[in-house]
């Protein structure tokens, strides 16, 4: 009676020993893939907040799932699921880096546009505004009759912050900083295109009227 007791609580801690080791090797499988989603969201999230947002904040829902599956102790269900968020998550770095490389075509090509009008039409215009302060005189009537609203000394105001600004922007693109050279570049055309209109002044590649 005694030997098969003693036989009975041998077979169950054999058994209780096998499903510790088994529940423990699940464990440790979800735990290496919840740590290796990880690793790979945080790497590529600097870049992917960037360029692709959207699809990044898709992936880290995924891993949400995923971690509250693995504090629930749903092993299973973690290294059923895990393996495709990985996949995702990997894909992070590449479709950042893709839409990168797409935005500073874009970027290099309109400021190619740009500074292939700007220093000609910041120049006339300066000419045009330092006759202007040269003359004393209050800047003439449109052909219509209606009145400018700019005098000399403020289109030379005008004139001096386009020369500052185009000047950052070449300063920005000599840096390496594409996003700011090309946004203070458009910042310089648009107020370039609007005294020159204020101005009655026609230049080349402006729709001045």
């Amino acid at each position: 009676m005694n030997l098969t007791r003693h036989r009975t609580r041998f077979v169950l801690a054999a058994i209780l020993a096998i499903a510790v080791a088994g529940c423990s090797g699940r464990k440790d499988a979800a735990q290496s893939l919840l740590w290796e989603i990880v690793a790979t969201v945080t790497a590529a999230e600097p870049e992917a907040a960037k360029y692709i947002p959207d699809q990044l904040t898709e992936v880290q829902a995924k891993l949400k799932d995923v971690r509250t599956s693995f504090d629930k102790g749903d092993y299973d269900g973690v290294i059923a699921a895990a393996p495709a968020v990985l996949v995702e998550a990997q894909s992070l770095a590449t479709a950042a880096a893709a839409k990168k490389d797409e935005i500073l075509k874009v970027q290099n090509d309109t400021w190619a546009d740009l500074v292939s009008v700007l220093p000609d039409e910041v120049t006339a215009l300066q000419n045009h505004v330092d006759q202007l302060n040269n003359s004393k005189k209050p800047i003439r009537k449109s052909p219509k009759g209606a009145p400018s609203g700019v005098d000399a000394a403020q289109a030379g105001v005008s004139m001096t912050d386009i020369t500052f600004l185009w000047s950052k922007a070449q300063a920005a693109f000599a840096a390496g900083n594409l996003d700011e050279a090309v946004a203070t570049a458009k910042d310089v055309k648009s107020r370039v295109d609007a005294l020159a209109n204020s101005l009655q002044v026609a230049l080349g590649g402006s729709n001045n009227g």
